[in-house]
């Protein structure tokens, strides 16, 4: 089975995003399922280490923050635009020190951040452990300090370390 499908997960979520994007036809299924292949055996040539998932029943907790939060910072940032809301703060960069070592949680914090309206992962400094991220209305860098370490480093740790 590794041989044929070294990345059973990576097959099946491009099959199924190919169709999502295309319609589920005879053709689109042969076609679909001939580029997740592929993609999948060439991926197994750049040997990426495969991530280890220690608590699959925390996915949800931290899906359903994450979907929690773009949908406040949506709000939050589309009154600002609009002029709805009046800004605290100002844009800035804030510097957080982090506990979490797998590079798998790191790239999953690191969509997280990306995904969240206002604020983007800018750096992360490995020999530090420092992350360093741009928010669009900071008040208090210590806010947001608190926010990734107290609600999504603890999860992610859970789940992947």
């Amino acid at each position: 089975m590794n041989r044929v499908l070294p990345y059973p997960l990576l097959a099946l979520s491009l099959l199924a995003m190919w169709l999502l994007l295309n319609g589920a036809s005879a053709g689109h299924i042969v076609l679909g399922a001939a580029i997740a292949l592929a993609a999948a055996r060439m991926m197994s040539a750049l040997e990426p280490a495969k991530p280890r998932i220690r608590r699959w029943s925390r996915i949800p907790l931290l899906f359903a923050l994450v979907m929690v939060d773009i949908v406040h910072s949506n709000l939050a940032v589309t009154g600002i635009i609009l002029g709805l809301r009046k800004r605290k703060g100002s844009a800035g960069f804030v510097a957080i020190p982090l506990a979490i070592r797998d590079r798998t949680a790191l790239a999953t914090l690191a969509c997280v951040i990306t995904a969240t309206p206002g604020t983007a992962w800018v750096e992360y400094r490995s020999t530090r452990d420092v992350l360093l991220i741009h928010v669009l209305d900071m008040v208090e860098q210590q806010d947001w300090i608190d926010l990734v370490k107290g609600r999504y480093e603890p999860l992610l740790q859970e789940i992947f370390e």
